[in-house]
Parts: C-alpha cells; structure tokens; sequence
C-alpha cells in the first residue's frame, strides 16, 4: 500500500470527521478479508500496517498448545521452541505469510471493504451526534419536496419533514431556511433517518428557551406548552425569582422577544399565562384572554366548572371552541364553561370564596 494512499484514507477522515484509529482499523480489516479471500487461508491472521511508509506485513497466528489439533491455528510447545525456546502453553506465535504480489490484489479487494466501513464508521458518527439532539431544534435548507415531504439539509444528513409535521397553510420553497424540531433519530439500512416537526409543541418550548435568557439561567420556568399549529398556543411560565416578572421576560422589550417566535411560526398567535399551583388560579389564567368569575373544582375527577360573564362566554370558549380546548390541554384539567345566566338557570351557587368554590360531583355536568 503506496504512502499517497494511506495519506488520502487520511484525508478522507479528517474530512469525514473519523478518527485515524478507525481508518486504520478499516484498512487492516479490509486486508485481512482480501488475503483471505485470495489464498484461500483458514488461518487466524493479523496485519500490520507502517503509518508513515504504508508498508503492510501479513502474520499468522498461532496458539502454543500441548497437543495440537487445528494444525491452522495451532502449534506444539516443541516446534514453537524450535523457533524460540522461551515459548510456553498458551503463548502465541507469529509467523509473516506477506504474499509477493499481495499489494496488487489488496489494493483491488480492499477498497469496497475499506470504503464500506468508512462509511459505516461515519454513519455510526452521524446517528450519535443527532441522537443527541433529539428534543432540539436543528437549522436547515430545504433541498427539495417530493410527495408533500421536504427533504431538508442539515450539513452532514438530510432531514424529513412529513406532510402531518407541517404547519397547515404554510408554504416550503427550494432552499428555504426553516428551523425544525427533532422528533425522532431511526437506525436504518440507508444510514441515520432524522424525522423533525414544525409542528410539535416542543418547537415553541425550544424557541422560548433560545430566545428568553431568563428561561436558559433557569430563573423562569416553562411549565406547559398547548399547542395548534399555524392557528394559536398557549404557555404556561413560572418564576423562581419573586423579583422577576416570567410573562413581562417572556414577551420582551415592546414585544420583540414572542414577536420574534411569532414570526418563526408565521404568524402563530401566543397566549403566555402564568401558572399557579392553585389549580383554580391556574385555570382561570389559561382561559385568557377571557375573564372569570369563578372557578369550581373537583379534585378527584380532575375537572373544572368556570362561570364567566355573558359577554365573555364565546371569548372563554374561543372559535370553535379552541380556546376552551387549548386551556385544558395546557392545565390537563377538564374544563366546564358556563356564563352566568347559564349558572343561575342551572342553580349553581358562585362567587361564595373570592376564588372558587369546591363541590359536590352531583352538580358537575359533562
């Protein structure tokens, strides 16, 4: 094996970001399989390769043993101290089987086998770096759309957006930049499948912690994210710092911080609550921008009964009832909403404590 050829293995490498030690493990492989292959050999065999020349040698190794019965694989203490007498049972002896035109042939055998572990090698490379970063938010250029499904560059690998992953009604162009959220990292016969979302809720949380150094110090806390893609969210924040406002940290100066996310959704609507351990606080803050007059819980059921004025009843329970939908998502409570005509019609008591009232599973309806 010519110097210049191991100089290039080399550069394939560096450039590929393999270690040396594992071209040179490729290459002493692909040459074992090579002589193998060639002369036919059942032997166990070790090849050595200079780094700096590129000179190779090919050895057979054999096992000192008192009574040989592989004569491939081993020998008896008495013709290995014949060779050197301070062999014992259990050593191992070498012996160089370098064939005179084994350069030739290896040069040709080995290199699908030396280019078939590199690429393995850099494979393994690429699924452990973005196994790492699932659950985070990687950066790429659409490179193309085949089928609904964009095919996004990531440097090393390509990324699939599915047609269920995309934000309804938005619109992918040839090398737009898009930032994406990555779902799931798949083992494949074809290498490393990342899958990532637009649409995922874990996009927005990721977003927020990018842009909110409050949240990246850990002073502000994200404690829920409910989400619907392209049409509206909800985020539930809190802080660790009495002195640090977590909804004024997460909007910004003038807005600039949730516009920025905003923008990145395309125009996503972002309601960011404050969450309270008091689920019937929690509750009626998650039902902004509507305002309530009371909250009635059921602690065993995990439901909520909320009595809001007239003129706020479609507001509390949104368009098509988004709004209601995304509250109990984000609270993980049920959530009754009754105006208070409604609640006077029904025979509900309210307003009784200046929060909210416990009761009786009787009255809750479904």
């Amino acid at each position: 094996m010519s110097n210049e050829l191991l100089q290039a293995l080399h550069d394939l490498g560096k450039e590929k970001g393999i270690a040396p030690e594992v071209i040179m493990e490729a290459v002493e492989a692909a040459l074992i399989s090579a002589y193998k292959k060639n002369f036919g050999s059942t032997q166990n065999v070790q090849v050595s390769v200079d780094q700096v020349t590129g000179d190779f040698h090919v050895y057979t190794i054999y096992n000192v043993v008192e009574v040989v019965e592989n004569d491939k694989t081993e020998i008896s203490l008495e013709d290995a101290q014949k060779l050197l007498p301070s062999y014992e049972i259990g050593d191992i002896v070498t012996e160089e089987v370098t064939p005179r035109n084994f350069g030739r042939i290896a040069a040709q055998t080995a290199k699908q086998v030396v280019v078939q572990r590199l690429r393995e090698a850099e494979r393994g490379m690429i699924y452990s770096e973005f196994s790492d970063r699932e659950s985070d938010i990687v950066t790429g250029t659409i490179q193309r759309i085949e089928n609904r499904n964009c095919y996004i560059d990531l440097g090393k690998i390509e990324a699939v957006l599915g047609p269920g992953e995309q934000i309804p009604g938005e619109e992918y162009e040839m090398f737009d930049r898009v930032k994406t959220y990555v779902v799931e990292v798949r083992k494949s016969a074809k290498g490393p499948q990342i899958m990532v979302s637009r649409t995922h809720p874990g996009l927005l949380k990721r977003l927020f912690e990018l842009e909110v150094p409050e949240i990246q110090e850990g002073v502000v806390e994200i404690k829920s994210v409910a989400r619907e893609a392209g049409s509206r969210s909800k985020l539930s924040v809190y802080s660790h710092d009495e002195n640090v406002d977590c909804i004024g940290a997460c909007i910004g100066a003038k807005g600039s911080r949730v516009q920025a996310i905003v923008d990145e959704l395309r125009g996503e609507k972002i309601d960011i609550v404050k969450w309270d351990e008091d689920p019937a606080l929690y509750i009626a803050s998650a039902l902004s921008p509507a305002k309530v007059v009371d909250v009635q819980i059921n602690e065993e059921e995990k439901k909520a009964r909320v009595i809001v004025p007239d003129y706020q009843l479609s507001l509390a329970i949104g368009k098509e009832g988004q709004n209601a939908r995304l509250a109990a998502k984000l609270t993980g409570w049920k959530i009754d909403i009754k105006s208070e005509t409604q609640a006077q019609e029904a025979g509900i008591d309210y307003g009784q404590n200046d929060v909210y009232d416990v009761y009786e599973e009787d009255y809750l309806e479904d």
